[in-house]
This record gives C-alpha cells, sequence and structure tokens, in this order.
C-alpha cells in the first residue's frame, strides 16, 4: 500500500504545474456606504482604515462595490496594494457620482475589456430610468484567471431604493445584457445591493439563469446583510453565478476591523466558487 502511494505522489509530481493551481474564485460583495452621508462617528472619515483592513484581510479576488465616490475608490486603489479597479461615476460616465466599481487582484486575475451601461431606457448614455429616484448603472468586465487562464464575465450593480418599476426593469435588462455580451457563455459572477429581499417576485427572471451563492454554497449563513449601523436587519445583497462548478462558501463578514463594530452600513458579503 504504501509503495502505491508513493508510486501516485511521484506520478502526480510529473504534471504540469497549471493542472496544480486552484480553480476557485473568492468573490465580494461591498455596499462601501456613500463617504459624503453624515453618519457621525460612522462616517467615513472615521472608518474608512477599517475598509482598507477589512480587504486586506478577507483578501477577495475580485470584489465590487456600490455607492463608492472617486476619492473612495481612489483610496482603496492607494491602500489596498495589489488591487487595481475598473469603473465610472454614474452621473457623467466619468467622474461625477457614485462608482459601481469592480477591484481584482492584478496577481491572479486579468481584465480583458470592461465596459458601463446605464438602468434606463437608455442604456449607453448616463441616465435615470423609468421612476428611479438616482441614476442608477452596471459595471461589467470580461476577466481571466492568470493561474488556469479561465475566462469569465464579472457584472456589478446597484439596483434602486425608490422605485419598483426601476428595480424590476433594471434587473430584466441586466438579464438581458448578461445574454448578450456573453455568446460564448463563459462562467458568469453578478453582485451588488439590488434593495430587494429574496422573495420578490422581480427577482424571478434572474434566478431562471444565475443561482444565487447564499442558497447553494455548500457552506453558507443566514445573516442579514443591510445592518444600518445596527438600526436595521436586511437581506438585500447577493452574489448570483452561472457557469461554476459549485459555491463551497458564502459568508456574511460581520468581523470587526480597528475596533469598528461596522466598516459600513452594509456587511460584505463573500462566496468561493469553483470553475
Amino acid at each position: 500500500m504504501k509503495k502505491h502511494l508513493i508510486i501516485l505522489l511521484a506520478a502526480l509530481a510529473l504534471l504540469p504545474a497549471g493542472l496544480w493551481a486552484q480553480n476557485d474564485l473568492k468573490v465580494m460583495s461591498y455596499n462601501i456606504r456613500v463617504g459624503t452621508a453624515k453618519d457621525g462617528t460612522n462616517s467615513w472619515e472615521f472608518r474608512y482604515p477599517a475598509s482598507a483592513m477589512m480587504i486586506l484581510d478577507q483578501k477577495p479576488d475580485i470584489f465590487g462595490v456600490q455607492e463608492a465616490l472617486s476619492f473612495q475608490v481612489r483610496y482603496l486603489e492607494e491602500y489596498c496594494e495589489g488591487y487595481k479597479s475598473v469603473g465610472v461615476g454614474r452621473e457623467d460616465g466619468k467622474k461625477k457620482g457614485e462608482f459601481m466599481s469592480i477591484f481584482y487582484n492584478t496577481k491572479k486575475i486579468k481584465v480583458l475589456k470592461w465596459g458601463t451601461f446605464w438602468l434606463s431606457e437608455t442604456p449607453e448614455v448616463p441616465s435615470k430610468g423609468w421612476d428611479a429616484a438616482c441614476f442608477r448603472s452596471a459595471t461589467w468586465a470580461l476577466m481571466k484567471d492568470k493561474a488556469s487562464g479561465k475566462k469569465f464575465f464579472y457584472v456589478n450593480t446597484h439596483l434602486d431604493h425608490v422605485g419598483w418599476d426601476a428595480r424590476r426593469n433594471g434587473l430584466a435588462l441586466i438579464v438581458d445584457r448578461i445574454a448578450s455580451i456573453n455568446p460564448n457563455h463563459y462562467p458568469m459572477v453578478l453582485t451588488g445591493d439590488f434593495n430587494m429581499e429574496a422573495d420578490r417576485d422581480e427577482l424571478a427572471p434572474l434566478k431562471a439563469k444565475m443561482k444565487d451563492a447564499r442558497e447553494t454554497a455548500v457552506t453558507t449563513d443566514r445573516r442579514p446583510t443591510y445592518n444600518g449601523w445596527g438600526k436595521a436587519e436586511e437581506t438585500i445583497d447577493y452574489i448570483w453565478y452561472s457557469g461554476f462548478s459549485s459555491c463551497t462558501k458564502f459568508e456574511v463578514i460581520t468581523k470587526p476591523y480597528m475596533e469598528r463594530t461596522f466598516v459600513s452600513d452594509h456587511y460584505p458579503i463573500q462566496a468561493t466558487l469553483i470553475f
């Protein structure tokens, strides 16, 4: 028996190095809370180091932020070593307004192409759709895992917090756009703050196309994602996926950082996907 094991290990050692590469992808969604909000001691000026510390501790391969202003994006790029991002401000398609940026670990992930569309009747230009209170957008990127060479798409968004028509139609637009940008059927990730609970009928078209990491992970938890600085409990943040073989873990990150109970009024969520 021992002799057979030694032979097996020797044979495995001769395999190409690429076959040893882990085929997992650690994904995070993080509503960072807009940096100009007047939240008292929870304002960005007091909690920004904790946000960077959380990212550096959790080490996601990719993560999408919601509500980030340009100075918050710059801060994470500067202090989260090894990460870069793509994305634009939703108000003008440049620097104005909140970003739905996609961050990626440059050692593991390569961006092949990316873009932004708006959740409105005119998705190619900055615009407000239907009964939305705000401009809403989605950032997408075609990416490649450097170790395995596998390509995948990533979409990050934030649905409107007021208009139900905007949420329903915006999500339908995302579902349609996901299909149109991915004719090769690469694995797909969708993250974001959807401003709705999982039992809403508006999610039905998405559920028909993608899997909810919270519901399908081998190891998961049921903690709410929106905390309202300790005054609320709602589950409105999601990681969806398709084309991956499995999801091994889903987690709502409630760990305190730098003695701060909350890194945002939303808890970050994280999932590990297997190609």
